[in-house]
């Protein structure tokens, strides 16, 4: 009999810049992610399911996300509800140089579902970092975005980032779901399972 999840909610840097500030989300649109990470919020907390707000900073002088601006500021909805942890992070990964591996491993969490922003960003970093370190992983891909980018390695639109890093987490680091499944999922307590990067192979070459 399959053992049932304890999962923790890790809110990512829902943040003002997202929104209001120097780096809004392009895909898919905040009116929709936003929604969702409320809806995942709100059910977490009637489910049980402990709420960790995780808030990214930068130095004063930073063009984004300098502490204390109001690109910095939790967006008021999310600041407006409850959470049983709060973590500020100077790094991608909610991690590091933070207290939440401690936090999580002395409350038996094995299970984290990962909503906000960025999808390529923090949120990677802490799939990823969470993965390692050996929990099973949840992500909401209409929870979360990403933005466009164009560098010297070449570009990318939000749309194309945000769907790659997804099909890359459901092939090894994470369950990729809606908030609507993951929902069902926690009203009757069930773990979601993730493919294989094999399983993936495969299907590509049929």
């Amino acid at each position: 009999m399959p053992i049932s999840p304890k999962r923790a909610l890790i809110v990512i840097d829902v943040q003002n810049e997202y929104f209001i500030g120097s780096l809004p989300i392009e895909y898919p649109p905040t009116e929709r992610s936003l929604s969702n990470i409320l809806l995942a919020m709100d059910t977490a907390s009637a489910s049980g399911i402990p709420v960790v707000i995780v808030q990214n900073s930068a130095p004063e002088e930073s063009p984004i996300f300098a502490k204390g601006s109001d690109g910095w500021a939790l967006h008021p909805l999310v600041a407006s509800r409850s959470c049983q942890h709060y973590v500020e992070k100077m790094l991608p990964s909610a991690f590091s140089a933070t207290d939440l591996m401690e936090w999580l491993t002395e409350r038996q969490i094995d299970t984290l579902t990962v909503v906000g922003y960025m999808t390529h960003n923090c949120d990677a970093s802490t799939i990823n970092h969470a993965a390692h370190a050996g929990f099973k992983v949840e992500f909401l891909a209409d929870a979360s975005g990403s933005l466009s980018y164009k560098n010297q390695a070449g570009s990318a639109s939000a749309e194309e980032i945000h769907r790659v890093f997804s099909v890359v987490f459901h092939s090894r680091f994470a369950s990729v779901v809606s908030t609507k499944e993951w929902v069902d999922a926690v009203n009757v307590n069930q773990a979601i399972e993730r493919d294989s990067i094999w399983r993936s192979y495969c299907r590509a070459h049929i």
